[in-house]
């Protein structure tokens, strides 16, 4: 597969290939300087979400960057306790208003309304999807998505107006939910990985360590390739300075088939435990 530094979504917007992930980074002065240090480093993509508790700090630091608005891909995610029309529509007024932006490249549903925990998780997602969709068109958001989302849950937006155009999901070394990948992508819906570092967990791998020294890269950078040779949009989160620059510096070497597949065949390691069909929030 070509390694793309840019995906172009099914309506045509563009998305850069590498993102910066916010989660954990702690409202106020850390989530300001480190997303500061994301766009000086040269991520030009963005990721937080409502359940952060940061938007107000990564729209702070769009604001202060220097960087034109439309030079920046700035995605969020609707939390769980918002799901459904009426509350949609709130919450992402909420959204814009903490940001302090005008509009959103990206919006997703960060975890699917599921058969375990309602009866009607169906009509919960597909009126969530309503709202999404009539804020794109209306032009409030750039491109909508979903993320945590497996084929199953998939399938009914799949026969609505707009589908889906983004599916973010747990994806690393050790953990690949390759149904779900392999369903997006036959399907027009790039993926992004949250968590590529295996939620910190792959670092020490043994296994990866030893492909590392032979590449002379870091097992982060390791991991972070490996999404992107796989046509996946890896989120690598960081607050330090040097992490943040080394990870956004993997399109100067390439990992090969033989060591691809061999990462591909790892045993489960780093997965963060939260299957969607079982959660409890």
């Amino acid at each position: 597969m070509e390694v793309k530094k840019i995906y172009t979504l099914s309506n045509g917007v563009e998305i850069p290939g590498i993102g910066f992930g916010t989660w954990q980074a702690k409202d106020g002065e850390t989530a300001v300087n480190c997303v500061k240090a994301a766009l000086e480093a040269g991520y030009r993509h963005i990721d937080t979400a409502t359940l952060y508790k940061n938007e107000a700090s990564v729209g702070k630091a769009i604001a202060e960057c220097g960087l034109k608005r439309e030079d920046v891909f700035v995605t969020s995610k609707l939390w769980n306790s918002k799901r459904g029309y009426d509350k949609t529509m709130a919450a992402f007024e909420t959204t814009m208003e903490t940001m302090g932006l005008d509009y959103l490249d990206l919006y997703l549903i960060h975890w699917p309304a599921t058969p375990h925990r309602f009866d009607n998780w169906k009509e919960i997602n597909l009126d969530t999807w309503k709202a999404i969709t009539e804020l794109y068109k209306a032009g409030r958001i750039r491109a909508i998505g979903v993320s945590n989302f497996l084929p199953h849950h998939l399938e009914p937006l799949m026969q609505t107006e707009v589908q889906p155009m983004i599916d973010q999901i747990e994806y690393h070394p050790g953990y690949l939910q390759q149904e779900t990948v392999d369903y997006c992508q036959a399907n027009g819906i790039v993926v992004e990985a949250w968590s590529p570092l295996g939620n910190g967990q792959v670092l020490s791998n043994e296994f990866l360590a030893t492909i590392a020294e032979k590449y002379g890269k870091s097992v982060a950078q390791i991991c972070i390739r490996f999404a992107v040779q796989n046509g996946i949009i890896p989120l690598p989160k960081s607050v330090t300075p040097s992490r943040i620059a080394s990870n956004l510096d993997v399109y100067n070497f390439e990992i090969s088939d033989e060591d691809m597949k061999a990462i591909a065949a790892m045993e489960q390691t780093g997965f963060s435990g939260w299957n969607p069909d079982e959660v409890d929030f």
